[in-house]
């Protein structure tokens, strides 16, 4: 035994609690033993010190991880999701005065004349889900996903757009919906982070790593960016002349002092530290065998697009079905590209063949794998587009009045389409959800009543949905 008075003179004595007396007397044999047990059947070791360990949500749960592919940049909704015949009649025409009443928008003038839709649309599946000849293989999934037509937001700029999509709120500084995750249910994955982040497009997402922040959360939730090729995190390699066991042994040094720091301050974030350390170790010899794509058939290859060795959404998004067997609770992929200001035609018709087969190739892959039913996959940007033109006669401008997502899996009602704009696709009319809402029902799917997973700080108790959002029902299954 080692808990004489004297090994911890001038410790306070408040501290010294049950969980210190079991961790530090018999040389913590008892916190060793359990941690090696959740290793061997490939589970985060519960221990004091560990921030991720699994946690259980408030109620039953249909989702057990997320997987968002987040079109940064904002698509538009009436080349993919929602034809309106009625604004290919007005094409060229001033939009009726009433249309525009009150009205703001980020770049144009609203008095700019309307553009019809630029491709032609397709019902697809049993459903009868309407979407363009750009996402034929999407429309392949048409009765495994529910498309949303009338999401709405309070942002009309790109990165007060992703940050509310992302924290729910416009502003810099809030923990992000990853984070949340990670916060109230723990990680699954022993070797790898709990949230990982992904970037596929041409520039990384306008709001930055605001999107992926763990806010005033402990810093443990933020998200761990990847690269799909290389190592996937920078300097995750050892420089030459260090081995494993100097690794090792270095590791073990700085834990027994940060440890020792823990025991008496208890501020979390020497945590976060410890569990840092520990995972970039552990990392060193997962995340390389993780990344190896080479390992999949030629015939899963095909189905995504994926080519080993090269960087691209394909790629990142059969690397998030690997994290997702290994256990990796929220994985983002951000892929910026979608803002047609002009060349709309053009950049649309790429962005969909780089996006479209490999979001559909995701669902396949996890719904004959049989994680569908527990996955909750969700694909959309921060808004829409405007029914006006920009760019002559090839753009469309910021739009935040109505857009459209889909989600699919973890409890989500299959075949559906949820919601209408009117005739011009102007305004959500029908079954409105605003982003709040999308939140609300994401955290319901994963087992949270949303107003109950709270963070205290600065004096008030802070949730993802701020004071708003309500669950939409009609997208349970």
């Amino acid at each position: 035994m080692n808990c004489q008075d004297h090994l911890y003179h001038g410790l306070d004595r408040k501290l010294v609690t049950r969980r210190w007396f079991f961790q530090q007397c018999g040389v913590g044999l008892g916190a060793v033993a359990l941690g090696t047990l959740f290793r061997e059947n490939g589970l985060a070791a519960i221990t004091p010190d560990n921030p991720l360990a699994p946690k259980q949500p408030h109620f039953p749960a249909k989702a057990k991880r997320v997987i968002f592919l987040f079109m940064a940049g904002a698509p538009s909704h009436l080349e993919l999701f929602d034809y309106k015949p009625e604004l290919a009649k007005w094409n060229g025409k001033l939009p009726p005065a009433d249309l525009l009443k009150d009205y703001r928008a980020a770049f144009i003038n609203p008095n700019s004349t309307l553009l019809g839709p630029k491709f032609k649309f397709t019902r697809y599946g049993k459903s009868g889900a309407e979407l363009s000849e750009l996402l034929p293989h999407i429309g392949g999934i048409a009765d495994d996903i529910a498309i949303v037509k009338s999401m709405w937001t309070d942002a009309f700029n790109h990165a007060p757009g992703q940050l509310l999509m992302s924290t729910g709120a416009q502003q810099f500084g809030r923990p992000s919906m990853g984070a949340w995750t990670t916060y109230g249910l723990g990680s699954e994955s022993q070797d790898l982070p709990a949230f990982v982040v992904f970037s596929t497009g041409a520039k990384g997402p306008s709001a930055g790593a605001g999107n992926w922040s763990a806010g005033f959360l402990p810093s443990v939730h933020q998200g761990v960016t990847f690269r799909s090729v290389g190592d996937p995190v920078l300097y995750l390699s050892n420089p030459k002349g260090v081995d494993e066991q100097i690794q090792r042994d270095t590791i073990d040094a700085v834990k027994r002092l940060n440890q020792k720091h823990l025991d008496v301050v208890g501020d979390p974030e020497i945590a976060t530290r410890i569990n840092s350390y520990e995972l970039a170790h552990r990392m060193q010899l997962a995340a390389p065998e993780l990344m190896d794509l080479n390992k999949e058939s030629k015939a899963t290859l095909a189905m995504y697009g994926a080519e080993p060795g090269k960087g691209s959404f394909a790629n990142a998004c059969l690397l998030a079905r690997r994290m997702a067997e290994k256990g990796v609770r929220f994985i983002e992929i951000f892929h910026e590209a979608w803002d047609q200001h002009g060349n709309l035609v053009a950049d649309l018709k790429k962005n969909c063949r780089d996006t479209d087969k490999a979001s559909a190739a995701l669902i396949k892959d996890l719904k004959q794998r049989g994680m569908l039913d527990d996955t909750l996959v969700v694909w959309g940007g921060e808004f829409g587009r405007t029914p006006m033109v920009q760019g002559g006669d090839d753009g469309r401008d910021h739009h935040p009045n109505c857009f459209s997502m889909w989600l699919a899996g973890g409890g989500v009602k299959p075949g559906v389409t949820l919601g209408e704009s009117d005739e011009f696709g102007f305004r959500a009319t029908t079954d409105k959800v605003h982003v709040h809402d999308l939140h609300a029902t994401m955290m319901h799917l994963l087992g949270f009543d949303h107003t109950k997973l709270t963070y205290r700080f600065q004096g008030r108790d802070f949730r993802l949905t701020d004071v708003h959002g309500e669950v939409v029902q009609k997208l349970l299954a």
